[in-house]
């Protein structure tokens, strides 16, 4: 009796065809579902990376804009070379149409444009600007309390 015991269970030492036809058919089905999984992931971290970039660069633009009051000549455009030549910039001024009062709040739009995937892409930053009178401020800073 254990000689006839022992020769069953030395028979079952591998795979059968089957079991290795149904794993290798589960790996055909997965594999290319976790191929489109990475894909699509990379394309987001690659769609994060580049609005990321083009953020920055837009606060960076708006802000020198801002500090050297060349909005105040109206509208501008550029690029972000040498470091960031796959960047362009445009900047447009305007009467900013909530302006109720009257004060003469201008509104300036600036676009950061890239290619992403073969494909145009932008991003829009806006801010309010007050013009300054340099006639006015000039007046005031001449005159002397007495």
């Amino acid at each position: 009796m254990k000689t006839n015991h022992r020769m069953r269970s030395n028979r079952r030492v591998g795979f059968t065809l089957i079991e290795v036809i149904s794993a290798l058919l589960i790996l055909a089905i997965v594999i290319p579902a976790i191929m489109e999984g990475i894909t699509v992931a990379d394309r987001a971290a690659d769609a994060s990376r580049h609005r990321t970039e083009a953020s920055g660069l837009a606060q960076t633009q708006l802000a020198t804009i801002l500090s050297t009051e060349s909005w105040q000549t109206g509208s501008q455009s550029g690029d972000f070379s040498p470091d960031w030549p796959a960047y362009s910039w445009k900047s447009d001024v305007a009467a900013w149409s909530g302006d109720t009062e009257g004060v003469g709040l201008d509104q300036i739009d600036l676009t950061v444009t890239w290619t992403e995937r073969g494909k145009p892409a932008s991003l829009k930053l806006t801010t309010l600007a007050y013009p300054r009178n340099v006639a006015s401020s000039s007046a005031s800073s001449s005159t002397t309390p007495q």
